[in-house]
């Protein structure tokens, strides 16, 4: 039986609502509760000699993080298994977002400030990292999915590549009439492969010798009245442009991936060194 309006309206309310917004911001509640507790404890209490994280508070913030780090790590196997509800992926993401924050909080306190040249702070650094990595990840898929729409103007990539050949087509045919040196310029602009290049130069968007804007650099200079002349150069800027749309979409997507490079191997670094740093704590306890 269908529901009633008000509730088919909640239910897609919800169903469109931001991971970061989930539940009216529960998560960011549970994670700002979870701060004040760990403040609260650390400066209202006054352990001796001085606040370390081999103090009963390290200890007690220091399981809550390492808790808190083994669960977080674990979003990359929940995303095999989409669900509705309370512990719907959608759910866990801003679980993960905003008690991964937490950690800020948490695993500082847990160290006393008492930080050197070990594997305890070797554990902590990775720990930043990752959040680091994460809040760049944060910020990629709140803003850059609507970037790379409009970028797009209703065109797939491969619509792109598509057009991007079918002008290719056009100018081979049309610079048969033009002498050797500008028939030249031509074959060197589609002769050049513009997905040359690793993610750095996706992610500049900087691609040097670009032999299209040459081309239309030097028949521009050329003169008019020349109608071969005139085509080419008009399809070459319409290449140009859709280059430069092309490379923009590589741009966006590379920003929208590139920080799983930094974030998972910190992640895996970072189990590791929790590992030995929990190992050591309790060897020398």
């Amino acid at each position: 039986m269908a529901g009633t309006p008000a509730s088919r309206n909640r239910e897609y309310a919800t169903a469109h609502e931001s991971f970061l917004r989930h539940r009216g911001f529960r998560w960011a509640k549970v994670a700002l509760g979870l701060c004040g507790f760990s403040l609260a404890v650390y400066f209202l209490t006054d352990p001796r000699p001085r606040p370390s994280g081999s103090t009963w508070i390290g200890y007690t913030l220091g399981t809550i993080g390492a808790l808190l780090i083994v669960w977080l790590a674990l979003l990359g196997v929940r995303k095999r298994a989409i669900t509705p509800g309370r512990w719907s992926l959608k759910a866990w993401t801003s679980a993960h977002v905003y008690l991964g924050l937490s950690l800020i909080v948490v695993a500082t306190l847990h160290t006393g400030f008492q930080l050197g040249w070990n594997v305890h702070t070797l554990a902590y650094v990775l720990m930043m990292l990752v959040i680091a990595s994460g809040m760049f990840g944060i910020w990629a898929y709140a803003s850059l999915p609507r970037a790379l729409s409009d970028n797009r103007e209703q065109m797939t990539q491969g619509q792109m590549i598509e057009a991007l050949h079918a002008l290719d087509r056009q100018l081979n045919d049309a610079a048969q009439p033009l002498d050797r040196a500008r028939s030249d310029l031509v074959i060197a602009a589609l002769a050049q492969d513009y997905f040359a290049g690793g993610i750095g130069r996706r992610l500049s968007g900087h691609y040097p010798a670009y032999a299209t804007q040459a081309a239309v650099n030097a028949l521009s200079l050329a003169g008019e009245g020349d109608a071969a002349l005139d085509r080419v150069e008009k399809l070459l800027v319409r290449r140009k442009a859709m280059l430069d749309r092309l490379r923009r979409q590589m741009r966006i997507k590379a920003m929208l991936e590139v920080w799983l490079y930094v974030h998972v191997p910190a992640t895996m670094a970072l189990l590791a060194a929790l590992t030995a740093h929990i190992i050591s704590v309790f060897y020398y306890w």
